[in-house]
């Protein structure tokens, strides 16, 4: 089994990123000042979190094709343009009533 200093450091980069783990996080693991983290291994952040949008979005799907109604409808609105919609039909009529409040000073 190959252990942590045998996997190349963007690999590790890219997986820590697949995991969810922030830019400050990723540095701190491997002992990167953050903005120096992001300026060398940018395209394996990028591609790690892409990764694991891919994962969840695969999960979301998954759920929802098992029934997860909440889950249909929230992905309804996302990929499906779907929206909850009030169609309200008749006229509207608007009537003011005004209260005489103590009688006029003759």
């Amino acid at each position: 089994m190959r252990g942590k200093k045998d996997i190349p450091i963007d690999k590790q980069v890219e997986r820590l990123a697949a995991y969810g783990l922030n830019n400050k996080e990723i540095a701190e693991v491997l002992g990167y000042d953050d903005t120096t983290l992001k300026r060398k291994f940018e395209n394996f952040l990028i591609k790690g979190r892409g990764e694991l949008k891919k994962r969840l979005k695969r999960k979301q799907i998954e759920v929802a094709m098992q029934g997860n109604v909440s889950m249909l409808i929230w992905l309804g609105k996302q990929y499906l343009d779907q929206s909850e919609k009030v169609v309200e039909t008749g006229d509207y009529q608007i009537m003011i009533k005004r209260k005489q409040v103590g009688s006029p000073a003759s």
